[in-house]
């Protein structure tokens, strides 16, 4: 274990995963990579490069992807995989993980979030503030759970989805990969063709 983090994205969602990171209380050095030129710091913590100088700080820190897009936390994810990096877990320590539960490298589970027992939470995923997500869920890689979204027992969420903040997944659901789910949406029945849904129960749009 590295006791240096780097930090791709010093923005909105690079900064809460900053302030997860310090909490934990677990790395001496922690930086960022941003490509704004503009921009010295974030979060009181020095940028050090941009996200063309990954491959310099590969050997000497852990580095996790603090940007909300799916798609591009993917692309960098498995650039970095492919490198060699070491990628770590960024759990707040006011979040609540459940016994046999695992979660994949690069995914951070932000304050307050509730994971229970059984769950498996894909590499480089976003549980957001304050969401649940029961037991037995299945959450595939490179997805965004929104703040405040609850999801019952044994829901599968495929690869790349997002959900919306507030939104709400009945039990054994399943939702199929890259689909988007709208703020306070309401999913009853399973969603096999990818697309944005939204709407009390949900609707394809």
């Amino acid at each position: 274990m590295k006791d240096k983090l780097l930090i791709i994205g010093a923005s909105g969602h690079g900064k809460v995963v900053a302030d997860i990171a310090l909490k934990m209380n677990r790395w001496k050095v922690i930086s960022f990579l941003d490509d704004n030129k503009n921009i010295y710091t974030s979060m009181g913590l020095d940028i050090i490069g941009t996200s063309g100088d990954i491959f310099t700080y590969v050997e000497e820190y852990e580095i996790f992807i603090g940007i909300g897009n799916n798609a591009t936390r993917q692309r960098i994810h498995e650039m970095l995989e492919t490198v060699g990096a070491s990628i770590p877990v960024l759990v707040h320590p006011n979040a609540v993980i459940g016994n046999q539960v695992k979660i994949g490298n690069g995914t951070a589970v932000m304050a307050g979030a509730v994971v229970n027992c059984c769950t498996k939470i894909g590499k480089s995923c976003i549980v957001n503030t304050s969401s649940t997500i029961d037991h037995d869920n299945f959450i595939e890689d490179f997805v965004h759970i929104s703040p405040g979204v609850h999801l019952a027992g044994t829901v599968k969420v495929c690869q790349g989805s997002w959900l919306g903040i507030g939104s709400v997944v009945s039990n054994n659901i399943a939702i199929t990969k890259w689909s988007k789910v709208g703020a306070g949406s309401v999913v009853v029945k399973d969603i096999s063709e990818p697309g944005v849904y939204v709407g009390v129960p949900v609707r394809r749009v």
